[in-house]
């Protein structure tokens, strides 16, 4: 509702998510259905960045864009996204808790204060939408930990939803999952929860193969690595840590203390609960357990299992725990309201927490950052052809983004290219950005979309062409029809393609690489077994109905 007012809050992510929201949509209009290459990134040079970020969110948003004027989609994907996770958390709830208790649990979910966070102070709408999926993940567990193979398939869709979603919460998601198994197993006092588990998590990741494979195999081809250095290293982002830089110390503060009110109310209220928890038993040691796995690994002694377990340090941010606690929080405090014996005093103490969480909430409205030219300055970035800042994870390796010559903080191009003012070719650099380093040639460009560029050059003495465009493996460059040899320069690595006097035609494309081949085989091979396997088991219902009514 503050967004209706005060414009969209600017948090941290905002750009990055809007950004390419529009590079998506933009990108549809050119008859790209799934884009791979960002080609407003760094100002228009492009980067590969929806080969390595999770495609739920960016679809959604580009969706919404499409359909709507782009000031509301921030917002209206953030309503989207608390709905969806208020009913999954009722799913959930509906079939351990009364009506009454399941529906506030439902409502206490989406509203978590770490919720809170991720909307006015961080804009990580997909990492919001990965969480609005974890009751869901919770609930397909505790389905397949009743031995039932015909829920398997559920809760191999839901894992995999959670991987297109965001990858530090598929992270998360993947060793909550692992230690859901595992206590299942203790309960059950039964292999059976594991090997049923382990089919599920094996046919997540093949489901989601169209997008994982490409983004593990193709990550040695960009700077990954800086993901999890510097300020965004786990060991430097515990709760009430200040081993860090002073924005990163400031904002580590204010979480933290969310984070410690999360984790009180959730100890507090789990010990008024404990008294229900034979009613519970599957899914209060589950909770349990998440919730203090989750406590553990937010706080420093956890450094030798982050340093450890593989992956883990991609989640960059260890109160990033606060996803699956916060489900702990939602069921544990509903639990405890509904289990006092006074009916009044259990109704006084909901409105007592929702007073409290909205008095959270208005503090962090407060404090966030209000900007109603965020979105109108990244659309006209894009439609002006400008483009917008990369990212340095997803950067081609040896590129070095703030040399590139669009840089606007950077007027200096690098030595040896320079632009050429000739006027035939002002058309080109409206068009496609490309400028060139010599003069008496003629360009016409017969399309320049972001996966490919075509143009003819007529020349009457050798010339190089310097792209707008940074090299990556996957961009193959045809001059007359043949493989050109094409060169980068060093720290901006623009494609140059050297060419001898006379007419020529270029062709630049960004080919199918096997990895992305063999991902998309993978996961539709999947979905074909996913539905052989729904299919058989409807009829074997079905049969199994007529049998019983014979």
């Amino acid at each position: 509702m503050p967004m209706l007012f005060l414009g969209n809050a600017s948090g941290h992510d905002f750009d990055f998510h809007v950004a390419s929201w529009m590079d998506v949509a933009g990108q549809w209009r050119e008859g790209i259905v799934y884009p791979r290459w960002a080609e407003w990134a760094n100002w228009g040079f492009g980067e590969p960045r929806f080969i390595f970020y999770p495609p739920a969110s960016w679809i959604a948003g580009a969706a919404l864009g499409s359909v709507l004027p782009w000031r509301m989609v921030p917002g209206v994907f953030i309503w989207l996204t608390l709905v969806l996770a208020g009913m999954s958390m009722w799913i959930l709830s509906r079939e351990w808790l009364p009506p009454p208790q399941a529906v506030v649990a439902a409502l206490l979910y989406p509203v978590n204060p770490y919720n809170l966070v991720i909307v006015y102070y961080r804009s990580d709408f997909a990492e919001l939408l990965a969480g609005a999926l974890f009751p869901l993940l919770i609930w397909g567990v505790l389905r397949v930990l009743a031995g039932e193979w015909r829920r398997v398939p559920t809760l191999v869709v839901i894992f995999a939803a959670v991987w297109l979603t965001n990858a530090p919460a598929a992270v998360i998601a993947t060793y909550s999952l692992v230690l859901i198994l595992l206590v299942g197993c203790l309960v059950r006092k039964s292999l059976r929860p594991l090997l049923l588990g382990a089919s599920a998590m094996g046919g997540g990741f093949a489901l989601a193969a169209f997008y994982i494979l490409p983004a593990a195999w193709e990550r040695r081809w960009v700077q990954i690595a800086r993901a999890v250095g510097g300020e965004v290293d786990p060991s430097r982002n515990f709760l009430f840590t200040r081993m860090n830089d002073p924005d990163f110390v400031l904002f580590n503060g204010k979480v933290s203390w969310i984070a410690a009110g999360v984790i009180a109310i959730t100890g507090i209220a789990a010990i008024f609960a404990a008294r229900k928890r034979r009613y519970f038993r599957d899914l209060w040691w589950i909770v349990i357990a998440l919730a203090l796995a989750s406590v553990f690994l937010m706080l420093r002694p956890s450094l030798w299992l982050w340093n450890t377990l593989p992956e883990l340090r991609f989640i960059q941010f260890p109160w990033r725990w606060l996803e699956p606690l916060a489900v702990a929080f939602a069921f544990f405090l509903a639990l405890a309201i509904f289990s006092m014996r006074s009916r009044p005093l259990s109704w006084t103490v909901t409105v007592v927490a929702f007073i409290v969480i909205g008095a959270t909430a208005t503090t962090i409205v407060r404090n966030a950052y209000w900007d109603d030219q965020d979105v109108p300055s990244i659309a006209t970035a894009i439609s002006s052809r400008r483009g917008y800042e990369g990212t340095d994870e997803f950067a081609p390796t040896g590129l070095t983004r703030l040399d590139l010559p669009a840089n606007p903080d950077d007027t200096e191009r690098p030595a040896g290219i320079s632009p050429n003012p000739a006027p035939q070719l002002e058309e080109l650099r409206s068009a496609s950005g490309s400028p060139v380093s010599a003069v008496g040639i003629k360009l016409n460009v017969d399309r320049w979309s972001a996966e490919r560029k075509a143009f003819t050059v007529e020349s009457v003495a050798p010339v190089t062409l310097a792209l707008r465009l940074v090299d990556y493996p996957s961009w193959e460059v045809q001059v007359d029809a043949k493989r050109a040899r094409t060169t980068a320069p060093p720290a901006t690595s623009q494609i140059l393609v050297p060419l001898a006097a006379g007419d020529h035609r270029v062709d630049v494309r960004f080919r199918r690489t096997w990895d992305r081949s063999t991902g998309d085989a993978i996961s539709g091979l999947a979905v074909a077994l996913l539905g052989f396997t729904w299919v058989f088991h409807r009829r074997r219902e079905s049969a199994a109905t007529v049998a019983g009514d014979e």
